[in-house]
């Protein structure tokens, strides 16, 4: 199967320079690109990358079109990630990649649940009772959508993912654990995509919510009562304690960690592998991880940290020692 690049530019816009006719057979990196096939640049400091690649067409930013006009064939646009992004979805409509509307016949939808005609629902995939699933969207293999819980509208729920399993509540009793039910669902809104094996808890008594057009990679966790706002994004093996409250626009790296019942305002970014213990209410970028060292290196500045509170004291009390500027 092949597209040519005059049908991309047509469909999608930019500024094509070179042959309308050539046939893209496949997309692909730079390095290691061949001349049936489309790849991008986006980073500056690659550029020297465009000399050497043997790809058939490049999509690149105005900043570097003269440099890949000189190599060759090029489709200049604005933003060439999210030329490429959408490059990449005409190409699975048009190649017949897309997910089918209908439920899969090995699929269980329980009474009283709803499927929108133009959902796709997968391989044994269980949708549970008062459950509803949004126009246009997508579960693939065995994704389980307990009672009562929502997705919107042109989702997608990779397979394995669990939206509406138990969130961890429980109450001591005399050295034991007595099951607190959770009697809330999980709403997500819509253009959502969670990824494979992710779980989303249902709340205690209210809902778990996942605002419009989050996205979630794979092996997540979000703890029952959390409300996620619309357009954030986690990496994988995110961890979210129970009724966290994340803002719109935020991010937060791989294996991130969000302890319970804190407040994220918008457009904060955190670290991959940090584990946020405080409320964050400024927006920024938040680091809070000890670097990786050589074993040795790491155990002694392990082993000084445990006296970091014994020095501030010693430092306090020489400050006080020391005479007033006034006084000097």
């Amino acid at each position: 199967m092949t597209l040519r690049t005059g049908a991309i530019v047509q469909a999608l816009g930019g500024d094509l320079f070179g042959d309308p006719d050539r046939l893209l057979a496949r997309l692909a990196p730079l390095e290691g690109a061949e001349p049936s096939e489309l790849s991008f640049l986006v980073n500056p400091k690659l550029t020297h990358l465009l000399a050497g690649t043997r790809a058939g067409c490049v999509i690149v930013g105005p900043a570097l079109a003269e440099a890949a006009r000189s190599r060759g064939d090029c489709i200049v646009a604005a933003d060439p990630h999210l030329y490429f992004a959408r490059v990449t979805q005409l190409w699975k409509r048009l190649h017949g990649g897309a997910a089918r509307p209908g439920i899969h016949p090995s699929a269980v939808v329980e009474e009283g649940a709803f499927v929108d005609s133009s959902a796709s629902v997968g391989a044994l995939c269980f949708v549970g009772r008062g459950a509803r699933i949004g126009a246009g969207t997508v579960l693939h293999p065995r994704v389980t959508v307990g009672e009562d819980c929502v997705i919107g509208a042109r989702c997608i729920v990779q397979s394995g993912a669990v939206i509406g399993g138990d969130g961890f509540g429980f109450a001591p009793r005399e050295g034991a654990w007595e099951k607190i039910e959770q009697l809330g669902a999980v709403r997500i809104g819509d253009d959502v995509e969670i990824g494979a094996n992710t779980c989303i808890d249902r709340g205690a008594l209210q809902d778990t919510v996942v605002e419009d057009g989050v996205k979630l990679d794979n092996l997540i966790q979000i703890g029952h009562n959390c409300h996620i706002g619309r357009h954030t994004a986690m990496a994988g093996c995110v961890g979210v304690a129970g009724s966290a409250r994340i803002g719109a626009h935020c991010t937060v790296g791989g294996a991130g960690m969000i302890l319970g019942h804190l407040t994220i305002a918008d457009h904060v970014h955190i670290s991959s592998a940090s584990i946020v213990t405080r409320s964050i209410l400024k927006p920024g970028h938040y680091t809070g991880f000890f670097p990786i060292d050589e074993n040795g290196a790491w155990e002694k500045n392990a082993a000084t940290l445990k006296h970091i509170h014994g020095l501030r004291e010693r430092v306090k009390h020489l400050e006080r020692l020391l005479p007033d500027e006034d006084e000097a």
